[in-house]
């Protein structure tokens, strides 16, 4: 099973482009730092991720999302190689955005300086298998931000 449940801030504002197929289909590009809930003395506490979602849910992460806001992902991890033009191979993971949701009042996200003129969710792209994750919704109505680990 190859399935990712993150909560960070967003580093940076989400990226779109469009892809050159017959029907063109967005693709946005942000990422998110995940606070780590243990670390040794002198150890990063903080990881970084790449996060693409595609189609609509890109276009709401473009429209929505801003630098320093709280958002929870739910994906699955991508691994993409390739080699450039001097032939030397790189790699990289990426989180393949299922899921995208706000995780923090408004009113919090207004006070650092983050506008969000904004719908709870995002919409979620069509999946044949139909599961969710269970119990796990955008949290909009934080007081202050009680109860997040930030």
């Amino acid at each position: 099973m190859n399935k990712v449940i993150l909560m960070g801030r967003l580093t940076r504002d989400p990226e779109v482009r469009y892809s050159q197929s017959a029907n063109p289909v967005a693709v946005a590009r942000y990422g998110i730092a995940v606070r780590r809930q243990f670390a040794k003395p002198g150890e990063q506490d903080v990881d970084f991720f790449n996060i693409v979602s595609f189609g609509k849910a890109g276009e709401f992460a473009e429209k929505y999302f801003r630098k320093g806001q709280m958002v929870a992902v739910v994906g699955r991890l991508q691994v993409n190689t390739w080699e450039d033009q001097q032939k030397v191979k790189h790699t990289s993971i990426d989180v393949v955005a299922e899921e995208q949701h706000f995780a923090e009042s408004r009113s919090s996200a207004e006070s650092r300086g983050v506008m969000m003129d904004a719908p709870t969710s995002a919409p979620a792209p069509s999946s044949s298998s139909g599961n969710s994750a269970v119990g796990f919704t955008p949290t909009t109505n934080f007081e202050e931000d009680d109860d997040l680990p930030f």
